[in-house]
């Protein structure tokens, strides 16, 4: 019998998906209430819908009872790793490494240069019809802090460096070396936050990393500093964020907050030197192409039983629910 895969694309839309398994496109509808295209108990492969809401992601796995393989067609999998726990054992749940670093890095440059070089004042000057000019701060000569080093990080520093940066400093989970120098661990951010003119969120959603952005981390920044967060909105204490917003001392660009969507009437909308973008980093022309082409590599390897990409984790494991 074929395993069926579950596609968010239609796929007939993927061109060279493999052979042998049979293809089911669901993506959970406008209302995320859209009948599953088949037997949930007969997917083997589930490819999460992109761009819903939680409740949707989820809603089949519980009766996905020969699943293999969870795979995501976004970097964080926060949201779906917290239902695995009821999965027969050996899921992998796989993200997707190689789609979103183009998009992702582009919008963190554009808050970056947006907030640094006031345009938000002058949209707001241009719509009330204002020649409005002033003085600037530019990214040239910045110091820079990417606080998650992964694959997202790394494009961020490769768009960093025609702008003439002082530096850009590097910080993960644990030490390491890259050809442009070293990566610092978590441990060591609070010497490096006060060297920073400007610091880049870019890390996933863990334990370790929920409510990172606390009180104690905003009062190392510099007086100026910018934060720009394209990483989740729950890396960042939002009141501790506000409290030091208000006061001038700091300023954010934020594609992520917490909570979100941000509700109408929420203190981040009005903060002064706030630039808020509603979670765009992934969504661009960019995001098609390469996550077709991940999930045909994947589908390949999955019919060749040959190593999955981007393993996160494998239910009943160590590392796993």
């Amino acid at each position: 019998m074929a395993r069926d895969v579950w596609l968010p694309l239609p796929p007939e839309d993927i061109d060279g998906l493999p052979e042998g398994l049979n293809y089911r496109f669901w993506d959970g509808g406008d209302a995320g209430d859209q009948e599953f295209p088949g037997d949930p108990a007969q997917c083997a492969f589930y490819v999460v819908p992109y761009l819903k809401q939680q409740s949707v992601k989820v809603r089949p796995l519980s009766q996905m009872r020969r699943l293999q393989v969870v795979q995501t067609l976004s970097a964080g999998v926060d949201d779906v790793r917290m239902q695995l726990a009821d999965l027969v054992p050996g899921v992998r749940l796989c993200n997707a490494r190689g789609v979103h670093e183009a998009s992702t890095a582009e919008l963190a440059l554009t808050l970056t240069l947006a907030a640094l070089r006031g345009i938000p004042d002058f949209v707001r000057a241009q719509d009330n019809g204002l020649w409005q000019s002033g003085f600037h701060p530019a990214l040239a000569d910045k110091n820079v802090l990417i606080v998650g080093y992964g694959s997202i990080g790394s494009a961020i520093e490769d768009r960093l460096v025609p702008f003439e940066v002082a530096r850009v400093a590097r910080v993960a989970r644990s030490w390491r070396t890259t050809a442009r120098g070293p990566v610092h661990p978590i441990a060591e951010l609070p010497a490096l936050l006060p060297e920073a003119d400007v610091v880049i969120l870019s890390t996933p959603l863990t334990e370790s990393t929920l409510g990172l952005v606390d009180a104690d981390f905003l009062g190392r920044m510099k007086d100026g500093a910018l934060l720009v967060n394209v990483a989740r909105g729950a890396v960042v204490d939002t009141e501790a964020l506000l409290a030091e917003l208000e006061t001038g001392r700091i300023t954010a660009a934020l594609d992520v907050t917490d909570p979100e969507p941000l509700p109408p009437g929420h203190r981040l909308w009005t903060a002064p030197g706030v630039l808020v973008s509603p979670h765009v980093g992934g969504p661009t022309s960019a995001f098609l192409p390469r996550a077709k082409r991940l999930l045909v590599d994947q589908l390949a390897r999955f019919v060749n039983r040959e190593p999955l990409r981007n393993v996160i984790l494998t239910t009943g494991t160590a590392n796993g629910s």
